[in-house]
């Protein structure tokens, strides 16, 4: 997703650095793009007015921010890093201190839209920081968003896509099970999605997921080993802050099930799996 993210910050004239693990990616980007292709998380960050990063979980974060060859070792006071990274509210904590401490603004920045939503500058991006560095960094986001707000201090960006994931698991059960139920009854499924999707049962996974969970193709969407990391961070949180989630721990199983059945890289639509073929 960083890929497109940055392409619509260059489209926009601003002048882009890039670096990623595979050095071919960041090569191939420039080519394509324009601007530079950087040695290392440090080399991309020195001189820039801000920094994203956008890698898989927490881990990854730590090791492209922090320490001698990190982002934040090469940004100079002032600047404003945005992580848009999923990852805990605990990490956020923590690298807003990290930055503090060497001058520069923290905003964590998760998003919500998936690839689509990146490739086409659509993403909803929940924001977490101080007022100061989310108006440095709101500018730069508008670029690859259709909506950007900021929910509250450090870590709010992440409880809020906590809730976005939380929300969604729900909701993509509830389909899978609706899907399956109109297979069984010897309905056709495209028809009733047409009709119920003008009502109360109206969605974002209904109108662009029913159709292909039908046919069981599952190449379209968020996968299911990053919706099951997803989960697992909403899960730790809840343990923390005492919230009750049976729905949510349900449909992580559900999902480790569809992993056991080779379903790792499949979208989180394949719940249906589980129901289609039992």
């Amino acid at each position: 997703m960083g890929a497109p993210m940055a392409r619509h910050l260059a489209g926009a004239a601003h002048e882009v650095t890039v670096w990623n693990r595979t050095t071919a990616k960041a090569e191939a980007w420039v080519g394509a793009h324009g601007g530079r292709a950087a040695a290392s998380p440090r080399d991309a960050a020195e001189g820039a007015d801000a920094v994203f990063t956008c890698v898989g979980n927490d881990d990854d974060v730590r090791a492209v921010v922090l320490g001698e060859h990190g982002a934040l070792a090469g940004m100079r006071p002032g600047a404003v890093l945005v992580d848009h990274t999923t990852a805990s509210a605990a990490l956020a904590h923590g690298l807003e201190t990290a930055a503090g401490a060497v001058g520069v603004r923290f905003v964590d920045a998760p998003v919500s839209g998936g690839q689509a939503g990146a490739e086409n500058g659509t993403l909803s991006v929940m924001c977490g920081g101080t007022a100061d560095a989310f108006a440095a960094a709101e500018p730069l986001v508008a670029a690859y968003a259709r909506a950007c707000r900021l929910l509250g201090p450090a870590g709010s960006g992440q409880l809020t896509k906590m809730v976005n994931q939380i929300c969604i698991a729900g909701i993509v059960q509830g389909l899978a099970e609706g899907v399956a139920f109109a297979q069984r009854a010897g309905l056709d499924v495209d028809a009733v999605v047409e009709t119920i999707s003008k009502g109360a049962a109206q969605s974002w996974q209904m109108e662009n997921r029913a159709r292909t969970m039908a046919r069981g193709e599952f190449e379209f969407g968020f996968a299911v080993e990053w919706m099951r990391k997803d989960l697992g961070i909403c899960l730790d949180e809840a343990a923390r802050n005492g919230a009750r989630l049976p729905v949510t721990a349900l449909v992580d199983q559900f999902y480790a099930h569809v992993v056991a059945r080779g379903g790792r890289r499949w979208d989180t639509s394949s719940l249906i799996h589980l129901l289609a073929n039992d």
